[in-house]
């Protein structure tokens, strides 16, 4: 039972969205207002929601959060993002003890899984992000009603409390951050056991002895390497020819082949038709591009085939006639305004990558708007990263993108092999790889896979904010040895040439 109540939650998405109606009604008849009406209020307290909240608060507004979970930080905090990034360091962790320990000459004995611990280590992390948001909240006098809510008007809002009762709460002016879910699949019903989405996927009791993974993206990859470094076996299915589709190729064959070094078995061009529960094994009914059909056996079934934004409940025919497009997302335009102008929207439930830290900028850059300045989010430069080992992060467009559009570029690469601080930690797989404008040197994407990815990601998105060119990587002075120092002679193998390789 209470796993079924946290994947219901998990339907609220990356923000929080807002339950069912029915749900609403049941809670009870007693209600009361808020009071004052407030300058802002924020449906949603996910990494959207919870930043536009305090940004406003900050910039002076009085401001109300809604938010149904009862805890702060949604999906990326309490079943996403944080939670699986856990998982993935202990998983790790296991993995260098049974195999790696012994090159630096430590050599330890029974070692073992404890899954239990390892979970409530995950637990640890995440009760201690949330209640310090709640903290935050606190400090910057933001006020948090605990509750789904549902417009009843253009600049009301009716919350169920989570303890019973009801509240309507008033703004002038509104941020909608409901998030995403996950994109179901015919055929394959979801029961958070044998069949699990990324959430049950965080709760499995016991290391499956074959897990089978519906799509090859970000978050199903890394679920994998979770439970495969802890001794299951990883089959991908993926409708596509590629993994990642969005991933450079040139980067993306080397990730691919490195998985599969791993243990990861890839079945490409491949379709899911199907899920039966058989016992203790779930068997998949699959087909191949060339029509070829034929079953496949696993104990536990991930389906991670995308994400869909989040707006069951809202009751949005009452604020107004927002408009949504063909994927169901709520159109904006350039300051997050919907069709009604004092109603935003940001995060999942928009245009865009669906990325917590995406939503973060979406919240700040509205709430300035909301105060009469100027907000900007250039999702040209938000950058991805796939949380595996190694680790794949990547900012702006990739070599195939700019060629189909006709952009002539060059592009220059370095190897970890190469770099002294990863030879001296033994942990070397990987390139860099930088795309640059072949007229004017400008930045136009970089590609990272190897040690620490996603850390070193943040000097490419800040070059390419500032419009750089790689000769200005190149000639900024890197410590030595770090691992950055892969970053600039790579920059330097784009403008003129490397001197480590």
């Amino acid at each position: 039972m209470a796993l079924r109540a946290l994947t219901a939650g998990y339907r609220t998405g990356r923000s929080q969205a807002v339950g069912s109606l029915t749900h609403r009604y049941l809670l009870g008849a007693r209600g009361f207002a808020s009071g004052e009406q407030q300058d802002l209020v924020v449906i949603g307290g996910g990494p959207g929601g919870y930043v536009a909240a305090i940004k406003a608060a900050q910039m002076g507004m009085k401001v109300t959060c809604i938010e149904g979970r009862g805890k702060l930080g949604g999906t990326c905090l309490n079943i996403g993002c944080i939670p699986s990034k856990a998982l993935l360091n202990s998983s790790q962790k296991y993995h260098d003890a049974m195999d790696n320990f012994k090159e630096y000459g430590v050599e330890v004995s029974d070692v073992k899984i404890v899954l239990p611990q390892m979970m409530k280590q995950k637990d640890k992390a995440v009760a201690g992000l949330t209640s310090g948001i709640e903290g935050l909240f606190k400090k910057n006098k933001v006020s948090y009603v605990k509750g789904w809510g549902s417009f009843t008007s253009a600049n009301d809002i009716d919350v169920a409390l989570l303890d019973g009762g009801n509240q309507t709460v008033s703004g002038k002016n509104i941020i909608i951050s409901t998030g995403s879910e996950v994109t179901p699949l015919p055929g394959i019903p979801i029961d958070e056991e044998k069949i699990v989405s990324s959430t049950g996927a965080l709760l499995l009791k016991e290391v499956p002895q074959h897990m089978a993974v519906i799509g090859g993206g970000y978050i199903g990859l890394e679920m994998g390497s979770v439970w495969g470094r802890l001794g299951a076996k990883i089959t991908v299915i993926e409708f596509m020819d590629t993994i990642v589709p969005t991933m450079d190729s040139e980067v993306r064959k080397a990730f691919q082949r490195s998985l599969t070094k791993q243990g990861f078995k890839f079945r490409l061009n491949t379709k899911v038709n199907g899920a039966e529960i058989k016992g203790d094994k779930v068997t998949l009914d699959l087909e191949t591009k060339k029509g070829d059909k034929e079953t496949l056996d696993a104990d536990v079934v991930l389906v991670c085939a995308g994400r869909r934004p989040y707006l069951k409940g809202l009751n949005l025919e009452k604020a107004g006639k927002l408009q949504t497009d063909n994927r169901g997302r709520l159109e904006v335009n350039h300051m997050f305004q919907t069709s009604v102008p004092h109603i935003y929207a940001i995060g999942d439930c928009i245009p865009g990558p669906m990325l917590a830290h995406k939503a973060e900028e979406d919240g700040v850059a509205a709430v300035e708007y909301i105060a009469g300045k100027k907000g900007h989010v250039d999702y040209n430069t938000v950058p991805g990263i796939v949380y595996t080992h190694p680790e794949v992060a990547s900012v702006g467009k990739t070599e195939d993108q700019c060629k189909a559009e006709g952009i002539a570029v060059k592009c220059g690469k370095f190897g970890f092999m190469a770099n002294s601080r990863a030879r001296t930690v033994g942990d070397f797989e990987g390139i860099v790889k930088f795309v640059s404008d072949a007229k004017t040197d400008k930045i136009l994407g970089a590609h990272i896979m190897g040690p620490s990815a996603g850390e070193l990601i943040s000097e490419c998105v800040l070059a390419m904010n500032y419009g750089a060119s790689t000769e200005d990587i190149a000639r900024t002075c890197h410590g030595h040895p770090t691992l950055s120092e892969a970053i600039k002679e790579a920059a330097m193998a784009t403008y003129d040439q490397p001197i480590h390789s």
